[in-house]
């Protein structure tokens, strides 16, 4: 008796059904690049490609990809080669992927890239309101509208829209950097914050110059999902 039910447990492994590819709704950017990257390919489990575009000045519509194990593979669509991996926290169904850049590990190689993963939720993306990520390898503060919060390096957060906007519905949005142990700004401006519009602030040290920078990206309703199967 004890050797058939280890050979059940054996084999129940291999009866157990497959985990299907489920479907999530994504939108994709591309930031920090120093090459063209116009596109990747999102290789689903039954080979389907799905072409993604990586604007690096605009979010793309909804684009349904698949994750398999919680996992979007993604290729060069120049040579099909392995290019890049997100990774998907289950019950996720809408998701922000923001292709990066990292640095090269020679002169010669090609460019590497990671895929941050932002859940599209209220949660993160209140409307009206701002989702702010932190880039830069130290703190960050900042003040938007009469939000006023701190981030660590690799730090995000949502923030609603604020309360308190003048008769344009423009609030003051302004940022610091911690170098050298002092404070300095980075960025002090006013943006308008309306229901239906939503903004993604992205906290960084231009590689080039060395100085802070904020990139901004404006973000209306999605449209409808570009629908493809798996």
């Amino acid at each position: 008796m004890r050797a058939i039910l280890s050979s059940i447990l054996l084999l129940l492994p291999a009866v157990l059904p497959a985990q299907d590819a489920r479907p999530v709704h994504c939108r994709f950017l591309s930031f920090g690049a120093t090459s063209d990257l116009a596109s990747a390919i999102a290789v689903s489990d039954k080979g389907t490609e799905i072409t993604c575009p990586l604007s690096s000045t605009q979010l793309s519509p909804k684009i349904v990809c698949f994750a398999k194990q919680n996992t979007i593979t993604f290729v060069s669509p120049a040579d099909h080669k392995p290019l890049a991996t997100a990774t998907i926290p289950a019950g996720t169904n809408a998701a922000l992927l923001i292709f990066v850049q990292a640095p090269a590990k020679a002169e010669t190689a090609p460019p590497a890239w990671r895929v941050l993963v932002i859940e599209d939720s209220p949660k993160n993306f209140p409307d009206g309101g701002a989702f702010i990520a932190n880039f830069y390898n130290n703190d960050i503060r900042f003040i938007v509208g009469e939000h006023k919060g701190m981030l660590h390096a690799a730090g995000s957060h949502g923030y609603a829209m604020p309360k308190e906007r003048d008769s344009f519905n423009m609030a003051p949005v302004v940022f610091e950097f911690i170098q050298n142990d002092k404070w300095h700004i980075a960025n002090e401006s006013a943006l308008r914050f309306l229901p239906g519009m939503r903004y993604l602030i992205f906290a960084y040290v231009d590689p080039v110059s060395g100085r802070p920078r904020i990139n901004t990206y404006q973000d209306f309703a999605p449209v409808t999902p570009v629908n493809a199967s798996p």
